[in-house]
């Protein structure tokens, strides 16, 4: 029977629940307060602090209706749908974190009968598979040992580093009834299913985010490729491979803030008039809605990102969307809208006028004033947009 919360409740105890799901903002300047997201964003050069602060750490209201169930799973049930597909483990470049001694130490309390922490799994609608919000590391573990090999060195899993019969042993090495008892262990999985809004899985997003915590601070992009999963999130890898892109940006980025990039124009280019802050609620919605392209085709995407970041690169170059040393994530979004509503009219022949107008928008005072500060509120996104689509709508 399932259990409705609401305002993103979970199953949880009450000093947990708002431990869990507390939303912080940090609107202080100093570098050390940053999180050590925040602090890797501004270590790779690629935001200056107050855009970190205004779209990386803002607070996103929460007001949901979310359906819990609790299930438990045999351990060898949980392997071979994860092995069959029907239990999605989120794939990450920086996935798997765990040491051979902390994979061997969960294996160990399974054999032992100890009880292990639940994981967290989210029932997609449309496939009825069920998404591992929170125990990727747990349940790649027992399918790393049940296979018998360990992913860091491709060499045998044998566990290591723990005490009593089980050391060194590996699962075709142990016992009948060993290997019957760790089939039969019990994992509690708390399952949720969003019921309103029902459109976007968005309370997903912010489960996830506060609750996949196991050593690995994930970025916004990197949550939302796992949550929307499927072609819209496959085309934007795609997408993110343009030459003409990685000329200007440069080496593919690691924590995925390229894609957010370009997930950031593709949003604004075909949703402007909805656009509301936070923006990162702004991009999770839209992400959500075409998963799987179905408000907005492949066709419709690629011929409005790839058209327009070439036209910027053969005209303004490598330092296009730069105020200074790093690219300008607001700079980014009004030029490239801009320009791609250009590119509606038709093809760009003055390619010299697109390159002074691009110059004179930077140095226009109104435009800076959006563009380095506030750049996530409401009013400071229309404007900018305005200026960069008036500044080169009469290109020819």
């Amino acid at each position: 029977m399932g259990k409705n919360l609401k305002n993103g409740g979970l199953p949880l105890s009450a000093t947990a629940l708002t431990d869990s799901l507390s939303l912080r903002r940090n609107t202080s300047s100093d570098p050390t307060m940053l999180t050590p997201h925040q602090r890797e964003l501004l270590r790779q050069g690629e935001l200056e602090i107050d855009q970190v602060l205004e779209e990386t750490d803002e607070a996103i209201p929460v007001k949901y209706s979310i359906t819990s169930y609790g299930a438990d799973y045999p351990v060898d049930g949980l392997v071979s749908r994860v092995a069959g597909g029907d239990i999605i483990v989120p794939k990450f470049q920086r996935g798997y974190v765990w040491s051979l001694r902390e994979a061997s130490r969960f294996i160990e309390s399974l054999l032992l009968g100890l009880p292990v922490p639940s994981i967290f799994l989210s029932r997609e609608p449309a496939s009825q598979k069920l998404l591992v919000i929170d125990g990727q590391q747990r349940l790649l573990t027992l399918r790393y040992f049940y296979e018998g090999i360990w992913p860091i060195t491709r060499k045998e899993f044998a566990l290591k580093g723990i005490a009593g019969k089980f050391e060194g042993q590996t699962y075709k090495s142990l016992s009948t009834e060993d290997r019957r008892r760790l089939a039969d262990s019990i994992i509690h999985a708390i399952i949720i299913k969003q019921d309103e809004p029902s459109d976007d899985e968005s309370s997903i997003y912010h489960v996830f985010e506060r609750l996949n915590t196991s050593g690995v601070s994930l970025t916004a992009q990197e949550i939302r490729a796992a949550i929307y999963h499927g072609p819209f999130s496959d085309l934007l890898r795609e997408l993110n491979l343009a030459r003409p892109w990685r000329a200007i940006y440069g080496p593919a980025n690691k924590l995925m803030r390229d894609q957010e990039l370009i997930l950031r124009f593709l949003a604004l280019h075909f949703n402007a008039s909805e656009y509301s802050r936070p923006m990162k609620a702004f991009l999770n919605s839209f992400m959500g809605k075409n998963r799987t392209l179905q408000e907005i085709p492949r066709d419709r995407i690629v011929s409005a990102f790839l058209p327009t970041i070439e036209v910027v690169h053969d005209t303004i170059g490598n330092r296009a969307f730069r105020l200074a040393r790093v690219l300008n994530a607001a700079v980014f979004d009004a030029v490239m809208v801009g320009i791609a509503r250009r590119l509606k009219l038709g093809s760009i022949s003055d390619t010299d006028a697109l390159k002074n107008r691009y110059s004179e928008l930077l140095k226009n005072r109104d435009f800076l004033a959006v563009a380095e500060r506030a750049t996530a509120d409401e009013e400071s996104v229309a404007r900018r947009l305005r200026l960069a689509t008036s500044a080169f709508v009469d290109v020819a």
